[in-house]
């Protein structure tokens, strides 16, 4: 039995389209705006400690992530020294370990206000909040219409326990719909003239990937890309990514199959006439989605072939009728390019009936990440 960590299946990561996609975002933002790489979900299920080191190099301002846990492992695993931002609601308990940590949180209503400044009152540390305005996403945020209503509450909040450093939005879809940014932007404006009359010196962080590369002109003092840096595509009008991941797995089975033969759970393929078929080591354990079966494919021996019958959980069954020479140990792209066949992350998003951000998060850790 092999040791080589890509004996059965294996997910391969360029360090190289990784950095390409930062700097790309970088050029669109322009050079006096600060870059707050998201590194949550592990960065996008490709590796959090890997993304933070490659990336280190390019001095992002901060980190962005959605939990505490992701938050103390940066400070904690990583020794990461720059900021790190949680842009989710922390429950009450968790907010005395991320001030410990000297995370900066983001904040959602005066009571979660409230709560803040009574735990870094117990700590006598200063909390570092980023004020989220709700202008049209719905989750979390303060309500861009109440605005006279809460920003003296927040203003009244600040002192020596807190410090609110930021002011940011969320765009809900900024990939295909242009005026919705710009409606967005226009209620987060109203907003921001107000509180800024309060506090003049707030840092404001509006744009994810394709809202910086539609709208570049508000970027304002910092941005926070995600799916494009893990090579997603953030909407057909913008600049389409380098591809970052590839996902390969070994033939662990070849055999022919006479007409009539059936295939997987439920029988969902049946040969209709002499087949041969290939099966692969990989399957919904590892985070293939289950919904490729009768329509992703695979490429293998030079050739795309088909998926055929259900993708069970460790193993999944291509078609290589015609495909010559195939052996048990081969390699089959299922995510990448081979020769000059190359199946997208996109394209697999698709097919499965989801987005890009679901297939990258989907990976489980039983497939090994290896950089190159």
């Amino acid at each position: 039995m092999s040791t080589n960590p890509e004996a059965r299946s294996w997910i391969r990561v360029s360090a190289a389209a990784l950095r390409a996609n930062y700097a790309r975002v970088r050029q669109a933002a322009g050079d006096t705006t600060h870059v707050i790489p998201m590194v949550k979900a592990d960065a996008y299920g490709l590796g959090m400690r890997e993304v933070v080191r490659e990336l280190a190099g390019e001095r992002p301002w901060g980190w962005g992530v959605a939990t505490l846990a992701e938050g103390l492992r940066l400070r904690g695993d990583l020794g990461v020294q720059n900021r790190v931002v949680i842009l989710a609601p922390l429950q009450e308990e968790e907010l005395e370990p991320a001030l410990a940590a000297g995370l900066d949180m983001s904040i959602s209503s005066l009571d979660a206000l409230a709560a803040v400044s009574a735990a870094a009152q117990r700590l006598r540390a200063t909390a570092r909040v980023h004020v989220d305005v709700d202008t049209g996403m719905g989750r979390t945020g303060f309500d861009w219409r109440e605005a006279d209503a809460w920003i003296p509450g927040v203003a009244e909040a600040v002192g020596e326990w807190v410090d609110w450093v930021a002011c940011f939005t969320h765009l809900h879809s900024a990939e295909d719909d242009i005026e919705s940014v710009h409606e967005q932007w226009s209620r987060f404006q109203g907003v921001l003239s107000a509180a800024r009359a309060r506090n003049g010196g707030l840092m404001v962080h509006v744009l994810n990937s394709a809202g910086t590369f539609a709208v570049p002109e508000h970027a304002c003092d910092a941005v926070r890309p995600g799916i494009f840096l893990y090579g997603g595509k953030v909407g057909s009008a913008h600049p389409a990514p380098e591809p970052v991941v590839s996902l390969r797995a070994r033939v662990g089975h070849v055999r022919d199959a006479v007409a009539g033969t059936s295939l997987g759970y439920g029988a969902t393929h049946v040969a209709s006439g002499p087949e041969r078929w290939a099966t692969l080591c990989i399957g919904y354990g590892d985070g293939l989605p289950r919904a490729l079966g009768n329509r992703g494919s695979a490429l293998l021996g030079g050739r795309r072939v088909p998926i055929i019958g259900r993708i069970s959980m460790d193993l999944t069954v291509v078609d290589i009728t015609g495909v010559t020479g195939v052996r048990v140990g081969d390699v089959a792209t299922l995510l990448g390019a081979e020769g000059r066949e190359e199946i997208l992350l996109d394209d697999v998003a698709e097919l499965a009936g989801t987005i890009s951000y679901e297939i990258l998060t989907g990976f489980t850790e039983r497939l090994p990440r290896v950089w190159t």
